[in-house]
């Protein structure tokens, strides 16, 4: 009974940040000037609230560990009629996982919050926003049925408008969250229809009720299977739209307009992780379906890849890092679409803290940045601009690393396990999927270090004269331009006296001012030339305040520890409650060693997994280590000569910076082919609809007019006309007769 009691108190977890989100918009629309002295006041409300949700949520997780209990409590919403729909909150163990997910980075992306947005005018707002988001999610996980999961999905959704568009003077991020909506709303109209379809199979909304008739319809061959396949897919047109998979991802870049913090909670906890989520709970569904289930595994194997592809030669930090969690999410769907669901929601435990801590950390270096470079993303977030933070920013750079090694797999931090268990099961169901997880683990662990080697190591480039879109490994035309004497017109003078090479595309030339001086002389003057200028300059990054430095501090805690807790949920057969018998587990020897053996035959079969992350990383390391170095410019005039080689990375850069091309095949062919349906429809509406309205208000002005001259009130013409009338209808009345021809 009293674990009854206890999980009633469920509904408080989504309640508390939507009362803090209520209340603090009230306040701020109807009281702007006191809410503005009291703006700290509110903030620690918000944080307060999802503190208590937080705890909570830990509470019931601790009993459910113990009871192994799967309740949910209904209140019938529409009572008197054929139509029953309930509503209520769902408490398992997926639905508690998810709960402490959200609740912990959303604790740690709001005090971080509350340091990198103080500035801001619109600080109430966002911390609103942000209640009201991890409410959205919260209530999104706790739903029993269908349409409390689709209506939580829509509210998710608007929040992410709302925060990707949070700076909304800025006519990129209007478009960016512009863009999210019109892609999400492709894949919600998919999962609405889905959502409609197995109501009409199953005639239930509630999860688990609809999944054993569903189950049940399908294998006693009631359902037509094509039927049945066509529905599930529309269900999960939802989550590739809100996950970010492949073809509907191209919204995930852009949203990295809004803010840093929202970044983190998108990438994290909330946005995309509401699809894998999905994916789970229907996942009994989903399994009695092969054709569906490959379908699944082909789009996250495509994601995967794609999204490690387009993460190589970026030179924005956020938008690096946009591919990277593109890239991991794909890992999820794949390992949903081959059976492993368990492996691929450890795996969205895992990688929620290694991203949220990475974002939290760039957010850290482009806060510090601003204050050298200015309030620009194009300099504050470029990549060429940083490195050497790690000397001025010691605990930004060592929390990063952790979150960087974890993305490459590296033991014992917590992806690896989770991300090895998905190459394992990969390569088990095909080798096509083995071969594409293992191939992205290696280019993973390459742009992930060198995202990494950019922005902290080497030395600190924004004020230096130096090659700022010079890449080492993947090469580019530019002109060198030299510094002092008389400067060439195509010098470009940064705001803090920087001189930065341009590239010339046109020209598709390595050129440079130097021509008249040997290579070593014109590095040795070069070298001198940057020493001199920097020692004048001394505008650095420093490190954050202890606000912004304590949630990384925090986070790198489950970032390096978290893959060990739960590593029995990948096993076969396993179900989530791990944590608390784990933690059981350590306080006994026998059980300590059973799980040191686990870990060390763990390791022995990662072999050849890891030995391709650890060649990426090493591969990175070699041509990144040493940024910033004038010998770059002589390694690609050695590139140069090798013509198949350098053409080939050239290829990858512009895939890369290009996005893919894909945004290109959708303007073209969507974009331009609606603009063109709705041109001929304007032109349809103007000439065909439009013109039979204006032909006939036109001919009622020609004979009103013409009748208005006949008309004048004249007695005679009136007489006349009626004789003349009169004569004319008896003629065609009567029939004269016509007398015969003579």
């Amino acid at each position: 009974m009293p674990v009854e009691l206890s999980n009633k108190y469920a509904c408080i977890i989504p309640l508390c940040p939507l009362v803090a989100s209520c209340l603090t918009g009230f306040f701020s629309f109807f009281f702007p000037k006191a809410i503005r002295s009291l703006r700290r006041l509110c903030a620690a409300s918000n944080i307060f609230s999802l503190v208590i949700a937080m705890f909570i949520s830990f509470a019931l997780f601790s009993r459910q560990a113990a009871t192994h209990s799967i309740q949910q409590y209904l209140w019938a919403r529409i009572p008197k009629s054929d139509f029953r729909l309930k509503i209520g909150f769902l408490v398992d163990p997926l639905t508690l996982v998810m709960s402490i997910l959200v609740t912990t980075v959303g604790i740690s992306v709001m005090v971080y919050s509350d340091s990198y947005m103080c500035h801001d005018q619109g600080y109430v707002r966002f911390h609103a926003y942000l209640s009201l988001f991890t409410a959205s999610m919260l209530g999104l996980v706790f739903s029993p049925n269908l349409i409390q999961i689709y209506v939580f999905w829509e509210l998710v959704g608007m929040c992410s408008y709302l925060l990707i568009g949070f700076w909304f003077a800025r006519s990129s991020a209007a478009n960016a969250c512009q863009k999210a909506f019109v892609t999400n709303r492709i894949g919600d109209f998919g999962l609405l229809l889905g959502v409609l379809g197995i109501y009409w199979i199953t005639g239930s909304f509630e999860i688990y009720e609809l999944c054993d008739r569903f189950i049940e319809l399908t294998s006693n061959g009631v359902v037509n299977p094509i039927f049945a396949n066509t529905i599930v897919l529309l269900l999960f047109l939802g989550p590739v739209a809100k996950s970010a998979q492949f073809p509907l991802h191209v919204w995930l870049p852009d949203a990295m307009e809004g803010p840093t913090p929202i970044s983190a909670l998108i990438h994290a906890a909330t946005m995309v992780a509401a699809g894998i989520f999905l994916i789970a709970r229907i996942f009994n569904l989903i399994l009695t379906l092969p054709p569906t289930m490959a379908t699944i595994s082909w789009v996250g194997g495509i994601t995967t890849l794609s999204g490690a592809t387009l993460a190589l030669a970026q030179k924005d930090l956020k938008k690096g890092l946009a591919y990277s969690t593109m890239s991991q999410l794909g890992y999820m769907v794949l390992a949903s679409g081959i059976g492993a669901s368990q492996s691929a929601l450890f795996h969205l435990i895992t990688h929620a803290y290694s991203k949220a801590l990475s974002f939290l950390g760039s957010g850290s270096v482009i806060h510090s940045m601003e204050k050298v470079v200015g309030y620009s993303p194009a300099k504050s977030q470029n990549m060429f601009l940083m490195g050497g933070l790690r000397k001025r920013m010691p605990i930004t750079g060592i929390t990063f690393l952790s979150g960087t090694l974890s993305l490459c797999g590296i033991p014992p931090l917590s992806c690896f396990w989770s991300k090895d268990q998905i190459i394992i099961e990969s390569w088990l169901c095909s080798p096509y999927f083995g071969l594409i997880a293992s191939t992205t683990a290696g280019l993973t662990a390459f742009y992930t270090f060198r995202i990494y080697l950019l922005t902290f190591e080497g030395n600190f480039r924004a004020n230096q004269i130096n090659c700022i879109d010079f890449d080492t490994f993947f090469p580019s035309e530019f002109i060198i331009n030299s510094w002092g004497g008389a400067q060439p017109d195509s010098l470009t003078r940064q705001t803090n006296n920087n001189f930065i090479p341009k590239i010339d595309m046109e020209q598709k030339k390595f050129t440079t001012n130097f021509v008249t001086m040997p290579i070593s002389q014109r590095d040795q003057f070069h070298e001198k030339t940057i020493q001199a200028y920097s020692e004048q300059k001394s505008l650095h990054p420093q490190e954050s305040n202890f606000c912004m430095v304590l949630p990384l501090i925090i986070l790198a805690i489950p970032t390096t520890f978290g893959g060990l807790i739960g590593i029995d949920s990948t096993q076969k057969g396993a179900d989530l409650n791990f944590l608390l018998d784990w933690l059981i587990s350590i306080l006994s020897f026998p059980e300590a060693n059973k799980l040191f053996e686990k870990l060390t035959e763990t390791l022995i079969n990662s072999i050849p997994s890891l030995s391709l992350s650890l060649i990426g990383l090493s591969i990175s390391f070699k041509v990144y280590g040493k940024i910033p170095k004038i010998a770059d410019i002589k390694i690609s005039e050695k590139l140069k000569n090798k013509k198949l080689l350098n053409s080939f990375l050239f290829f990858v850069r512009n895939w890369s910076t290009s996005r893919g091309y894909i945004d290109y095949f959708y303007n073209i062919y969507f974009v331009q082919g609606l603009i063109l349906i709705g041109k001929l429809i304007l032109r349809f509406d103007q000439w065909i609809i439009d013109g039979f309205i204006n032909g006939a208000g036109t001919s009622n002005i020609f004979g009103g007019e013409s009748i208005r001259y006949l008309k004048n009130g004249r007695i005679p013409q009136y007489l006349f006309g009626l004789i003349i009338g009169t004569i004319l209808s008896v003629s065609l009345v009567v029939d004269f007769p016509i007398p015969p021809l003579p």
